[in-house]
């Protein structure tokens, strides 16, 4: 995915899939911490940049808090549109580069957001288009894998294999399988195998894997203050997550 501004990644675009994608990934307690900070900013609106389905900007509705849900893949904006309580969240489809006047508390990407913006001239522009949405003292919050721990070296059938029965749906196979390794760029490829009508669909994915200096850096030049660097408490020692204020 060379920019997000192109065709989301067939995992979200793809009607089918986007209506599948929550079930097969059931367990999101990586969103707690987001929930937390939110929590202890005080955060009264919110920015979630890349919203997918919409699971943590319902999350965050629920909590009283006012959202607005951003997205490039029509596809998953539907599923999050046809969830209970989805007329508390402000869908957009789009991106974090060509957001309306916005004046938010926190801004948030979370998963595979950001390492999901790969073209180095459209992450500059989100950071800025995420600080221009930010209140003076508001917060920036994401998460990246450490490269450092070459997580893609476990990107394979063998242990991403699993199936899943799906009311309405039937049983659905599904793997991951690395295709090509260019560091800082990563590419693989996921396979749904439906064995209700036997279809198989793929989808194909890019991330970029940054350094840590290298996020650093970006935050400032894009006038951030970095105010800290955690590791991902379900991930300790895979995942950092930045927190970077707007001065």
């Amino acid at each position: 995915m060379a920019d997000e501004r192109d065709e989301p990644d067939e995992c979200f675009g793809n009607p089918r899939l986007a209506e599948i994608y929550d079930a097969l990934d059931p367990d999101r307690g990586d969103l707690d911490p987001y929930l937390r900070m939110a929590e202890g900013f005080g955060a009264r609106r919110v920015l979630d940049i890349g919203c997918g389905t919409g699971v943590l900007a319902l999350l965050l509705a629920d909590r009283g808090i006012e959202v607005v849900g951003v997205d490039p893949a029509r596809a998953s904006l539907d599923v999050a549109r046809g969830k209970p309580g989805a007329e508390r969240v402000r869908w957009i489809c789009g991106d974090a580069t060509a957001l309306p006047p916005l004046r938010v508390d926190l801004a948030t990407m979370t998963a595979n957001v950001a390492q999901a913006i790969v073209d180095p001239r459209t992450w500059r522009q989100t950071l800025r288009g995420a600080y221009e949405a930010l209140r003076p003292g508001g917060h920036l919050v994401f998460e990246t894998r450490d490269p450092a721990r070459r997580g893609w070296e476990e990107w394979n059938r063998e242990t991403s294999y699993r199936v899943t029965d799906l009311p309405g749906v039937g049983a659905v196979e599904y793997w991951v399988q690395l295709t090509e390794v260019s560091e800082p760029l990563v590419s693989f490829r996921q396979t749904y195998v439906f064995s209700a009508d036997t279809r198989v669909l793929t989808s194909d994915s890019t991330l970029r894997f940054r350094e840590r200096r290298e996020v650093e850096a970006e935050l400032t030049a894009q006038g951030y203050t970095v105010e800290a660097v955690r590791d991902a408490p379900d991930r300790p020692g895979r995942e950092l997550v930045f927190v970077a204020r707007r001065p």
